[in-house]
């Protein structure tokens, strides 16, 4: 993974990125996603105290908490990341974006796969809980505070709590997941 692609996801999605460097000294979310990668790297190794430690000291700076063991995808764009949560068997596909308070967490049930997949090109809102082993398609948005407990079919709007189905390939419905 290139840093340039978390850059440029950033360029691409924020009308307030000015330029790289401004990016590189104000962006929390990129500085969780480079301590992550190291923090990642170390877990794959099972050197798991320190990739525990380099996790910790992301969360203490930037407000991000990433388990190492989580798989992160290229061009992750986190805006105003503080207070955003992403379990450990987590796994976060190309080019997604997630807002402040989101959680991509576990309903403390599940043993093995505890915490969703989200597919590429996928919007989290602000304040979003994304819980248990569940899979979000491709191409989809979760609404602002949506509480998703089910699978998310690709290209797909959910919202409210729990979440139902408001958009399916661009046209209006009403479903429940």
């Amino acid at each position: 993974m290139k840093i340039k692609d978390e850059i440029n996801a950033i360029k691409k999605n924020d009308p307030a990125a000015r330029n790289t460097l401004e990016i590189i000294l104000n962006y929390p979310g990129l500085h969780a996603i480079i301590m992550h990668r190291f923090a990642h790297f170390f877990y794959k190794k099972e050197f798991f105290l320190i990739a525990r430690i380099i996790s910790n000291i992301n969360r203490f700076l930037t407000g991000i908490e990433i388990h190492p063991g989580a798989k992160i995808g290229k061009g992750l764009f986190i805006d105003h990341g503080m207070g955003i949560v992403i379990g450990e068997t987590a796994e976060i596909g190309d080019n997604v974006t997630i807002y402040h308070g989101v959680t991509l967490g576990g309903t403390g049930k599940d043993k093995g796969k505890r915490h969703p997949t989200i597919g590429n090109n996928v919007i989290i809102s602000a304040g979003a809980k994304v819980l248990g082993p569940i899979y979000i398609g491709d191409n989809s948005k979760i609404g602002a505070n949506a509480v998703v407990l089910k699978d998310v079919d690709p290209n797909c709007t959910v919202v409210g709590i729990p979440a139902k189905v408001v958009k399916r390939n661009g046209i209006k419905v009403d479903e429940k997941l």
